[in-house]
């Protein structure tokens, strides 16, 4: 006897009514989530359709012909926006009958407004464009009968699966390159911010793919987790079908909250490590089903002529890696004489020998490896220890091995704390990575970088444990110091050498965010650094470990501009650490060009101008720009704003009085900028120069020229429906005894720098320097300021004029 709820799912009738209304019920039926709704949904779909046939058919006369759901709907998981995949399958004996059953069956789903994906064919019909086309073969794989001759279907189902097994030497390796085409189209599911649950590598085609090689019997993917995986994925797709009314994949920033509350998860990045978690499972079952793939397609292909040649079946070849460890058929397994349960260094022996050869660790020895072998003392012996550097060390080669380990375990049993950072999402775009996969990314880029320092072990592993307090709450610089100094001691590091690294974990932002953000001229910023960082040998391996970190955060965190910046301070630091004196700063003096300005500037009572590429060996740094001109008020955001005008981005800037080598002259305003254009090429210096003279004397509307702009760029905002946080304008305490530091932290946008330098201007504060650095969308800019007398300003005024920045900003 039917349940209640069975009945709730029932049609009322056959018609389109009923039909809508049992769907209706059953999308809103919140105890009807996950599989028992897609399972409903394809339930009442095929007792509707399948009434439309039969009704179509009766009247018609129509025999020899069967419905069949094929695709997602055959494999009974409907989302709420899913199209149906319908196949009109018959025996070729009348067209003209056919025709019109079809359309009897087709126009009340259209009437609906549902999606369908249809055809009509011949077994045989089916079966040439399945040959042909390699998606209709993967849909006709999860063929299921509907309606009608039931023989057709089981005969249709029985020839489509005979083809693909005998087909599997060519379909495979089609299918695996439409997989590494569709990854590089829709890159990697569990690494995006806003991810496509279907095309995606670890997405929901992966999951369906899987299922077409176990389907050709030549592999089988690893069954753990699997299933679960699919259906996180599902049930996300199905809350965000049902949250946007749109049949979209895409998991848009916009709606990951309303699609986190809608599966009662606490917010969106809940939501987003469960999406990538499931993506790393489907992900790994991939790469291993295909690896398998590749073995079995090349030993079918290579086999009968060894034995051929030699007259039976050859032994595989293993050849020795380390202690315990073998090659064999491109993977590393265990040795003969290995002893796994008595072995605990075993796991990472054999993981850095996999690494060095640059070969994956076969997935059962993993997973033997995982059951059996003995937990590591703690602290680590030293072979353990030394293991995990030579691992690091291998650069690119050992990613693929951490993720085999990471996937079976083995990483959070080493090193208990990596679950606080795996698969958790940053959300900022200038990360490419999740944070646990940043780790492992530092760490490649620093084994690119172990000829520059003493310590490469010291540098790998912070490279390894830089971020590790971002599963914290506060500042996961700090809380990460505590974190490394317990995963140090744990791998057996010495007392000293944990010192080291948990002074690379709190500092590992200091250099570069000093260098981009603060006068290095200023001799607080100097030596405020070498106090951090206490010793020579410790700022060389700081140097290295800010551009792996940089190099792996994403093309926007590193440049020559800021490698420049970087190594300029620590030489500075370095100099201070090794016992020379730092001197007071001496006021800059203008080069021979600058002052040919200065005179010029004087002389014409106008301003002028010069456009100079800055290189540095084979790295360009952008283009300086100097301007000289009388001082007077509004020069700072009359610059600015002509040079966002001309779509240039501003990265320092300087503002100086430069004396005038000429006999009783008053000093002139020397501004020193640093940029680069957008986008396109530099403008002429001329019109620059003739749009700044307008923009001082008034008669270049600055602020409508700009807004037109900034207009323009909100609109852009919108469309993509993120909204930034607020801006941000603090004091930095005791950065400089000579200035006052405003930051500014706030959305990038055009003409940002000429509203602050408006907002300074009517302050009543001079400008002495400007740093600005764009991080993707955000900008972080620091302005050295002093008052009239040309000192510091006071606590109560410089809070005053920070809380005046931030309301011009708002």
């Amino acid at each position: 006897m039917a349940s209640v709820e069975e009945n709730d799912d029932r049609n009322d009738s056959p018609g389109p009514s009923g039909y809508a209304a049992a769907r209706l019920r059953l999308l809103d039926a919140e105890s009807r989530s996950g599989p028992p709704r897609r399972s409903g949904l394809s339930r009442i779909t095929d007792e509707w359709v399948s009434a439309l046939f039969e009704t179509a058919a009766r009247e018609s006369g129509v025999r020899g012909a069967a419905l069949v759901a094929v695709g997602g709907y055959g494999r009974g998981e409907l989302s709420p926006r899913s199209d149906l995949d319908l196949l009109l399958l018959h025996d070729g004996r009348d067209s003209g009958a056919i025709a019109a059953l079809a359309d009897r069956v087709w126009y009340p789903v259209w009437d609906l407004g549902i999606a369908l994906d249809h055809s009509v064919r011949t077994a045989s019909e089916a079966r040439k464009v399945a040959g042909d086309d390699l998606k209709v073969h993967l849909g006709l794989l999860d063929a299921r009968h509907v309606a009608g001759d039931l023989g057709l279907t089981a005969g249709l189902r029985t020839a489509v699966l005979a083809d693909w097994r005998n087909q599997a030497v060519k379909r495979l390796p089609e299918l695996r390159e439409l997989g590494l085409e569709r990854a590089e189209r829709a890159g990697e599911l569990q690494y995006l911010l806003e991810p496509d649950l279907k095309e995606a590598h670890g997405g929901l085609r992966d999951a369906t793919a899987l299922r077409a090689v176990a389907a050709s019997w030549v592999a089988d993917a690893p069954r753990e987790g699997l299933a679960a995986a699919r259906r996180t994925l599902l049930d996300v797709r199905d809350a965000l079908h049902l949250t946007t009314g749109r049949a979209t994949d895409r998991l848009a920033l916009q709606e990951q909250d309303q699609v986190a509350d809608a599966l009662g998860l606490l917010d969106a990045d809940v939501l987003l490590r469960q999406v990538y978690e499931a993506a790393r499972t489907l992900s790994y079952a991939s790469e291993v089903t295909w690896r398998e793939v590749e073995r079995v397609l090349k030993s079918r292909s290579v086999r009968p002529r060894l034995k051929a040649l030699l007259g039976g079946r050859p032994a595989p070849e293993r050849t020795p890696l380390a202690d315990g460890v073998v090659e064999q058929d491109g993977e590393a397994v265990l040795a003969r004489t290995a002893r796994p349960e008595k072995d605990a260094v075993l796991p990472l022996r054999a993981a850095a020998a996999a690494a060095q050869a640059g070969v994956p660790v076969n997935l059962h020895v993993v997973r033997q490896l995982a059951k059996v072998a003995p937990p590591l003392p703690v602290p680590w012996p030293a072979e353990a220890r030394e293991e995990l550097v030579t691992l690091l060390g291998a650069a690119e080669a050992a990613v693929p091995v951490w993720e085999a380990l990471e996937a079976e375990g083995l990483i959070t049993r080493l090193l208990p704390d990596w679950e606080r950072v795996r698969c958790r999402p940053q959300r900022n775009p200038v990360h490419t990575w999740t944070v646990d996969r940043h780790l492992v990314e530092t760490a490649v880029r620093a084994a690119g970088m172990t000829r520059r320092v003493h310590r490469p072990d010291l540098l790998l592993v912070a490279a390894l444990l830089h971020d590790i307090g971002k599963g914290w709450p506060g500042d996961h610089s700090v809380a990460g110091e505590t974190i490394a100094r317990d995963m140090a001691a744990r791998i057996g590091f010495d007392a000293a050498d944990v010192a080291v690294l948990a002074t690379l974990v709190r500092h590992h932002l200091l250099l570069v965010e000093t260098a981009t953000r603060r006068d290095l001229d200023d001799p607080a910023t100097v030596r405020g650094v070498a106090e951090a960082v206490g010793s020579v040998s410790t700022l060389e391996l700081l140097h290295a470990l800010t551009e792996a970190d940089a190099l792996a955060t994403g093309p926007a965190a590193w440049s020559a501009w800021r490698a420049s910046l970087v190594a300029d301070l620590v030489k500075r630091v370095g100099a201070v650490l090794a016992g020379e004196p730092l001197a007071e700063a001496e006021p800059a003096v203008p080069s021979a060009e600058q002052e040919r300005l200065a005179v010029e500037a004087y002389r014409t009572g106008g301003p002028v101008l010069a456009l100079r590429a800055r290189e540095e060996g084979d790295a360009a740094l952008g283009v300086e720009l100097s301007i000289a001109l009388p001082d007077q008020p509004g020069v700072l955001p009359a610059v600015a704003g002509v040079l966002a005008m001309h779509r240039l981005t501003v990265r320092t800037a300087e503002l100086r009085l430069a004396d005038v080598p000429v006999e009783g002259a008053e000093p002139v305003l020397l501004l020193v900028w640093r940029v680069a254009a957008a986008y396109g090429g530099l403008p002429e210096a001329a019109r620059l120069r003739a749009d700044l003279v307008r923009a001082l004397d008034g008669s270049l509307d600055l602020p409508s020229r700009l807004a037109e702009r900034e207009k323009a760029y909100e609109a852009g905002v919108r469309r993509r429906s993120v909204q930034p946080p607020p801006p941000r304008v603090t004091v930095a305490a005791s950065a400089s005894r000579h200035a006052t530091v405003l930051e500014v932290r706030a959305q990038d946008a055009p003409g940002l720098l000429h509203r602050i330098g408006r907002a300074l201007e009517g302050a009543g504060v001079r400008v002495r320097s400007a740093h600005v650095s764009t991080l993707g969308a955000s900008a972080v800019d620091a302005f050295y300021v002093t008052g009239v007398d040309g000192g510091p300003l006071g606590a109560g005024e410089a809070a005053g004029v920070a809380r005046g920045v931030g309301a011009a900003l708002g």
